[in-house]
């Protein structure tokens, strides 16, 4: 029997590729593709930024599949701005699930916050991750928590409990480009495990594909190529929503919807101009959602 696909399987390319995207927009000089990791561009090798500050690896061309590259920068401007808010408004806890090679508790806190954030991955990525930090010299926070962890063999909640993460906490939980990687069953137990170990107020940041997309109806911007793209990378999507059906999942789940962004939210958030011109289209398989958790 093929074993079941879990957060180990997206191997290191996801993440990789996340972290040159957020590197190319830190180094933008236009302020509609500009962001605001410059851990990101640490992280690469030096030939790398070399070629990205000349424009000679251009994200925005052939390099990525239609869309995809404004995509993460708006998706990353919209996290970022989140645990900003989160840790302004007395969020305690933070806690990012598939974090790869995420910098946010470097970037964001300050001296003075004692928000946790906890980061879950698989030992292979922390322990790459790492080694990335030490090799350029980068120091994180005491209050920045790593937990390795092999689903095949071990309990998500036996290890947030064995790493001081308390259910009883206002919490902002980040599943950044996760949840398409996982199948509906491991998407209801992390959904579940998210009400289980949240109190009052608590948040749910995600993205997710149009359960269409899985089907290949080919019928928003960018679609084929993306869909190309994982294939070829071995990191299908398996999980998928249909599109208007986002408020009746969230139910389902004991969550209430906050916010939704879809592509053409997200062109009219971050890549407007002054005269009311869209700068740029992004890939139209994904949406943002942010939920909170039902008091009831």
């Amino acid at each position: 029997m093929e074993p079941k696909r879990r957060i180990e399987k997206k191997s290191s390319r996801t993440a990789a590729y996340t972290c040159m995207c957020r590197a190319s927009s830190y180094l933008e000089k236009n302020a509609h593709f500009k962001s605001g990791d410059y851990i990101a561009v640490k992280l690469l090798p030096k030939c790398i930024k070399i070629l990205l500050k000349s424009n000679i690896l251009n994200l925005k061309g052939r390099l990525s599949p239609k869309g995809i590259y404004p995509y993460v920068i708006a998706r990353t401007k919209y996290i970022d701005h989140l645990f900003t808010k989160a840790i302004r408004n007395g969020f305690e806890q933070v806690l990012i699930l598939g974090a790869g090679f995420d910098s946010r508790a470097i970037r964001l806190l300050g001296f003075n916050d004692h928000i946790n954030v906890y980061e879950i991955d698989t030992d292979f990525m922390i322990k790459a991750k790492l080694k990335q930090y030490k090799k350029r010299k980068i120091s994180q926070p005491e209050n920045n928590i790593f937990i390795p962890i092999d689903f095949n063999k071990e309990v998500l909640s036996t290890k947030l409990n064995e790493n001081g993460f308390k259910g009883n906490k206002k919490t902002l939980f980040i599943l950044e480009g996760l949840i398409m990687y996982l199948s509906k069953e491991e998407v209801k137990e992390i959904l579940k495990l998210i009400y289980d170990y949240s109190s009052s107020g608590s948040l749910v940041v995600f993205d997710y594909v149009y359960a269409s997309v899985l089907r290949r109806e080919k019928k928003y911007y960018g679609e084929k190529a993306i869909y190309r793209r994982v294939k070829k990378d071995k990191e299908q999507w398996i999980f998928g929503i249909e599109e208007g059906k986002i408020g009746d999942f969230l139910q389902d789940h004991k969550l209430s919807l906050v916010e939704h962004l879809d592509s053409i939210a997200l062109e009219k958030k971050y890549f407007i101009d002054e005269s009311g011109t869209i700068k740029t289209k992004i890939n139209g398989t994904h949406c943002l959602v942010l939920a909170k958790k039902n008091n009831n």
